[in-house]
């Protein structure tokens, strides 16, 4: 004979403690707070876009892993202060940052620099 019993009710149990406290696997496999996973996220290293890459590779521009860190750098100084777009003032060259996703969206040379004005920044960063 079956058992005629009636399932009771699901009621999800309710968040215990902060959501943001919750528990998630980073790809490395080991486990971290989301504040921790979004900070590791924030802090990678500086990328290029496609544009970008193929400004560099049009104009020839060379960057050298020193050259990488300095811009680096100045993407970290112009998040720090709260900035969304930069415009980064390198020696001969200039680099448009999307600062929050650690981004190099294009890349101008000195000679087309001359040609350009540069828009929708809010702020610009002359790197040492």
């Amino acid at each position: 004979m079956e058992n005629n019993r009636i399932n009771p009710a699901y009621y999800p149990s309710p968040l215990q403690g902060n959501a943001a406290q919750k528990k998630v696997k980073t790809p490395a496999g080991k486990e971290g707070n989301f504040a921790g996973v979004l900070e590791k996220a924030r802090m990678q290293k500086l990328r290029f876009s496609a544009h970008a890459r193929e400004r560099l590779e049009a104009r020839r521009i060379n960057l050298q892993p020193e050259d990488l860190g300095k811009l680096e750098s100045a993407v970290e100084k112009a998040a720090a202060k709260g900035c969304r777009s930069s415009l980064l003032l390198y020696g001969e060259m200039a680099f448009i940052a999307g600062v929050p996703s650690r981004t190099i969206i294009t890349a101008v040379d000195g000679q087309s620099m001359k040609e350009h004005v540069f828009t929708n920044i809010d702020s610009a960063v002359v790197v040492e």
